[in-house]
C-alpha cells in the first residue's frame, strides 16, 4: 500500500466524493445529530443512545455507531460536519479494505479497479456524507472481512473469531441488516479453512458463540434494567431491543408492515425534544433548520433560503410528551423536495407516519417509484429507474467476469481465487434477493452491494483480461463482450435524465463503451503495443456513468435523511420529476409530517424550489419520529 500512488490517488478521490462540502450540512440527520446533542449531557443517554436530553427515549437504532459520532462531537463540536466525519472516514476506509481483500489473490491492477469501483459506486458517495449508520457497517462487515481471510490463510482461530464478533459489533450498529453477510463469512470459512472438518465445525461452533454474545450483549444489558430506569425503546412495540430488532429492524423491513415494530405504548419525543419541548444545544443555540424535507427534520448539503425553524418547535403548544404518550393521530401527507406529491395513507396508527404511494417517478419517470422511491417488487426490481443508478452500474460486467472466472471450472483447479469469489458472491445474491422484495427501505441501503459488485468487478477484469489473451475460443470474446453490454445498460440508466442533464452524457457514456469493445475486438486480431491499456480502458470507460452520478451530492446537494445519489439527489429519493431541490421549511406551529402534541394547523413553508404543505399538530408523538426514521 506504501508505495502504490494509483492507490492514494484512489483514496484522494474517495475522500473527495465523499467529504467535500459536509461543512455546508449544518445539521444532517437531524434525527440522529439531536441524539448524539442528548448523548453528549450525560453517560444515561450515552449509553442508551436517547434521543431526547431528558433520556426518555431512544432512536431507532443501536448505540455503536452514535458512540462514534458523539466521541467526534465531543472532540469537534457539535456541527454536521463532526458528526458526518465518521462516516467519510468509514467510506474511505471501505475502499482500502476492497483494496486489501483483493489484491492478494487477484493482483494489484484488479485490486486497484475494485477500489476505483467502490470509491465511485454513488450510493456509497450519498451515504457516506451523511450521519447515516450504512458506511459504518459496512465498513464494519469489510474489517470483518478482512479478518476473515486472514483466519482462513494462517490458520489462526483468533482472526475468525473476531470476524464474527465485528458482525456482532455491526448488528449493535444496524441490527439485522449486519446478519445479511453470514452465508458468506460461514460458507467462506467451510470452503477455505485448510482444517478438518471437525475443526471447522468446533471454530464455527465458537464463532457462532462469539457473535451472539456480542450482538446481544447491549440488547441484555438493556432490556434486564426496570423500564422505569431507562428510555423506552423507541419503535419498538414492547419496550424491548429485542422487539426492536426482530420488529421494526427486521420482520418489518421485509414485509413492509411498519406496525410490527412501533406502536403501543410507546410515543416518541418530535424531533428530539426533551421533557420541556425544547432541543438539545448546539454551541448554545437550538438546531434551526434551512428546511425540511417533506419526511420531516432534515438537512441538505446546500443550504436553502426558506426561513425554517427549530425542527418540533412550533408554536402553539408543540410539545414533547412522555415515552408512554404514543396515541393514534394520522401524520398529514406532505410534498416532496422536487415538488411531486405524495398521497394516499398519510398516517399510521399509533404514530405510524407510513405512506401511501408516490404520484411520481424518480426523474420523472412516471408513477410507480413504491414506498421510498425503492420501485416495484420483483427479480428486475434492482435494474429498474428508481434503483438502478445507485449500485446496478457494473451488475452487467459482474455477470461476464463470474462466467470467466468458473469456465473450466475442475475440482482439481478449484483455487483460491474460486473460494474468494463465491464469497463475494454469497454477499451479493441475499441481498440483491432481499431488496428484491423488500417491503420496506431507503434507496441507500444498497450500499451492501456496493463491497462485492466493485471486488467482482475487479477479480472479473483481471480473469476476463488474462482469458482475451491467452484463450482462442469464446472465452476470449467475453471482456469486449462485457464491455459493450454494460454500456448499453448503463446508457439505459442515463437516458431518462437526458433533459435534466443533456443527452450528451448518455452518449458519449453508450459511444466510450462502443468504441472500447471495437477497439478490443479489432486488437484481438493484431496484437498491439497497447494492448493492456486498451484492456483497462474497456473497464474504466465503465466508470465514466458512476463518476458523475457519485459527484450529483456535491453539485446539487443532497437529502442527508434519505441520502441517493443522481441528478435529483437533493430530492432524498422521493417521488417527482428531476425538476429542482424544493424543500419544505418547518411550519409554524408544526412541521410537515414532524410536529406532534397539541399545536394547531402550520403554516405552509416555502423551500428553495418547491413548496411543502403545513402540518398539523394533532399527530400522535411517534408520529414526529416516524417519518424521519430509517
Amino acid at each position: 500500500m506504501g508505495s502504490d500512488l494509483v492507490l492514494w490517488l484512489i483514496l484522494l478521490l474517495a475522500a473527495y466524493l465523499y467529504g467535500y462540502g459536509i461543512w455546508n450540512d449544518q445539521y444532517a440527520n437531524t434525527y440522529y445529530t439531536t441524539a448524539v446533542g442528548s448523548m453528549l449531557q450525560s453517560f444515561h443517554n450515552f449509553f442508551f443512545a436517547s434521543l431526547d436530553s431528558a433520556g426518555s427515549v431512544t432512536v431507532d437504532k443501536p448505540p455503536v455507531t452514535f458512540w462514534i459520532q458523539t466521541m467526534s462531537a465531543w472532540i469537534f463540536g457539535l456541527h454536521g460536519w463532526s458528526v458526518i466525519l465518521p462516516q467519510v472516514l468509514a467510506g474511505v476506509g471501505s475502499v482500502l479494505l476492497v483494496y486489501l481483500l483483493v489484491k492478494p489473490s487477484f493482483g494489484r491492477t484488479a485490486a486497484r479497479l475494485a477500489a476505483l469501483a467502490m470509491a465511485v459506486t454513488p450510493v456509497a458517495a450519498a451515504v457516506s456524507r451523511t450521519n447515516n449508520i450504512d458506511a459504518m457497517l459496512v465498513f464494519t462487515l469489510l474489517l470483518g472481512a478482512w479478518f476473515l481471510f486472514k483466519g482462513t490463510r494462517t490458520g489462526r482461530i483468533g482472526s475468525v473469531l473476531a470476524a464474527f464478533a465485528l458482525i456482532g459489533v455491526g448488528f449493535n450498529e444496524k441490527m439485522l441488516q449486519a446478519y445479511m453477510v453470514l452465508p458468506a463469512f460461514y460458507l467462506f470459512y467451510v470452503l477455505a479453512a485448510r482444517v478438518s472438518w471437525k475443526r471447522k465445525t468446533g471454530v464455527l461452533a465458537a464463532s457462532t458463540a462469539v457473535l451472539l454474545v456480542v450482538s446481544l450483549s447491549w440488547a441484555v444489558v438493556v432490556d434486564s434494567i426496570p423500564a422505569s430506569n431507562r428510555p423506552f425503546m423507541g419503535s419498538s412495540g414492547t419496550n424491548s431491543v429485542l422487539n426492536l430488532a426482530f420488529g421494526y429492524n427486521g420482520v418489518s423491513r421485509l414485509t413492509g408492515d411498519r406496525s410490527t415494530g412501533a406502536g403501543g405504548g410507546g410515543g416518541g419525543m418530535p424531533q428530539g425534544m426533551n421533557g420541556n419541548g425544547e432541543l438539545p444545544l448546539m454551541n448554545g443555540e437550538l438546531p434551526v433548520m434551512n428546511g425540511t424535507d417533506g419526511e420531516a427534520a432534515g438537512g441538505t448539503s446546500q443550504g436553502d433560503d426558506g426561513g425554517g425553524t427549530a425542527p418540533g418547535q412550533g408554536g402553539g403548544d408543540a410539545a414533547a410528551g412522555a415515552a408512554d404518550g404514543g396515541g393514534q393521530g394520522q401524520a398529514p401527507s406532505g410534498t416532496d423536495r422536487s415538488g411531486g406529491q405524495f398521497g394516499g395513507e398519510g398516517g399510521g396508527q399509533d404514530g405510524q407516519g407510513s405512506r401511501g404511494g408516490m404520484n411520481g417517478g424518480f426523474g420523472g419517470g412516471g408513477g410507480g417509484g413504491g414506498m421510498f422511491n425503492t420501485g416495484t417488487a420483483g427479480p428486475l426490481r434492482l435494474f429498474q429507474q428508481e434503483l438502478s443508478g445507485q449500485a446496478s452500474w457494473l451488475l452487467p460486467f459482474v455477470l461476464f467476469g463470474c462466467i470467466g472466472l468458473f469456465a473450466n471450472l475442475r475440482r482439481k483447479n478449484f483455487t483460491r481465487q474460486h473460494k474468494e469469489v463465491i464469497f463475494w458472491l454469497a454477499w451479493l445474491i441475499p441481498i440483491m434477493g432481499f431488496f428484491s422484495i423488500a417491503g420496506f427501505f431507503h434507496q441507500y441501503y444498497l450500499v451492501m452491494m456496493a463491497p462485492p459488485v466493485a471486488a467482482l468487478a475487479g477479480a472479473g477484469w483481471a480473469k476476463l483480461w488474462q482469458l482475451y489473451r491467452e484463450s482462442s475460443g469464446w472465452l476470449s470474446w467475453l471482456l469486449p463482450a462485457a464491455t459493450l453490454v454494460t454500456a448499453i445498460f448503463q446508457w439505459y440508466i442515463i437516458h431518462p435524465y437526458d433533459d435534466t442533464i443533456g443527452g450528451g452524457w448518455s452518449i458519449a457514456v453508450l459511444a466510450a463503451g462502443v468504441l472500447a469493445a471495437l477497439l478490443l475486438a479489432l486488437l484481438k486480431f493484431k496484437p498491439q503495443r497497447f494492448l493492456y491499456a486498451a484492456g483497462l480502458a474497456g473497464l474504466l470507460v465503465l466508470l465514466i456513468g458512476p463518476v458523475y452520478w457519485a459527484a450529483t451530492p456535491i453539485m446539487y446537494g443532497s437529502n442527508s435523511m434519505t441520502p441517493a445519489a443522481g441528478p435529483d439527489s437533493a430530492g432524498g429519493g422521493f417521488g417527482g420529476g428531476p425538476g429542482g431541490a424544493g424543500q419544505a421549511a418547518v411550519g409554524r406551529g408544526g412541521a410537515d409530517e414532524a410536529a406532534a402534541g397539541q399545536g394547531g394547523t402550520g403554516e405552509a413553508g416555502q423551500g428553495a424550489a418547491g413548496q411543502g404543505a403545513a402540518g398539523t399538530g394533532e399527530a400522535g408523538l411517534d408520529a414526529a419520529v416516524a417519518a424521519t426514521r430509517s
